[in-house]
């Protein structure tokens, strides 16, 4: 065989960082020392992985084929040092989630997986649709929660619960007392959502695509609480999931209003990679959600872990 798996590795990081400095800072490699691997395994393979400009470096056609099996390859290799070293496989995961799911699920699921595993080296990162699905393509994350559309061809998506919007105000606001509104009710009001490249807005644009007025957006907020906030001091309604609302409203400190005329229902998904190598962790993590949401209808009506 002529290559080794440390050449392999640093065939991914400079692949994945798009730059061999950066590569051999999260190797802990010197520069020379990560730029003679790479040198090395396209010298004995005879043929070139990346396409330069400058420092640059972007993977080419070749490269790009490559860096699945790479990365595969790599996870099983952890997985064997794992098993060599005594332990039980779960070296580490890392999950992305979008913002409901993340703020109101994903930080319970995982705190309640690492007290079953707590050898297993677990991040967690939160952040919008958009940016979940571009770390996943990029073998960047292990696993992706997520409430918004994927269309990627590379991106393996399966569905997980059923979650439903919902418009809601503070309690003062005269929609309150009425429980429900029309959707020309509706385009009388200030509006404060989520940012566009979020699956919360692109749920609702869906759902409104057929609304010839156009409403009255005062605002756009990258967070559930900053938007809650925002409603509950009077300055707009809005729609965001049930899931984040549901102690709100319990609280009465925000008010459902029911839109009889607007599908907001929507689905939560998992997402990996389609060559990714499905490590230990990422199967006990998937069986650990599908178990948590087994006969539940709607996101709101899951029953968290409760961590010690």
């Amino acid at each position: 065989m002529r290559f080794t798996l440390r050449q392999l590795q640093v065939f991914v990081s400079v692949a994945q960082q798009e730059s061999v400095s950066r590569a051999a800072q999260l190797l802990s490699l010197s520069q020379s020392a990560t730029s003679t691997s790479l040198t090395e395994l396209e010298r004995q393979s005879g043929c070139q992985l990346f396409d330069r400009a400058g420092k640059r470096l972007s993977l080419n056609a070749l490269g790009r084929q490559l860096l699945p099996q790479a990365v595969a390859l790599m996870d099983q290799a952890r997985e064997i040092e794992d098993l060599l070293n005594g332990k039980t496989g779960f070296g580490s995961l890392d999950v992305g989630a979008t913002l409901t799911v993340g703020n109101y699920l994903a930080t319970l699921l995982i705190g309640a997986f690492m007290q079953r595993h707590p050898e297993c080296q677990v991040s967690l990162h939160v952040q919008n649709t958009m940016n979940i699905v571009q770390q996943i393509a990029l073998y960047e994350l292990d696993l992706g929660l997520i409430e918004g559309d994927c269309q990627h061809p590379d991106i393996e998506v399966q569905p997980w619960v059923e979650d439903e919007l919902v418009v809601f105000c503070a309690p003062r606001h005269p929609l309150a007392a009425k429980g429900q509104a029309s959707l020309e009710e509706l385009s009388q009001e200030a509006w404060i959502l989520r940012e566009k490249g979020s699956g919360t807005r692109l749920t609702f644009d869906q759902a409104m695509r057929h609304h010839p007025t156009p409403l009255n957006i005062r605002l756009e907020l990258e967070h559930t609480e900053a938007i809650k906030r925002a409603v509950e001091s009077g300055l707009g309604i809005s729609c965001i999931s049930r899931l984040a609302l549901r102690d709100a409203f319990r609280r009465g400190s925000l008010v459902p209003v029911e839109t009889p005329g607007i599908d907001l229902r929507r689905q939560f998904y998992f997402i990996w990679h389609r060559q990714k190598f499905q490590t230990a962790a990422m199967r006990e993590f998937l069986d650990q959600c599908r178990a948590m949401t087994a006969g539940v209808s709607r996101s709101d009506e899951i029953v968290l872990p409760t961590i010690a």
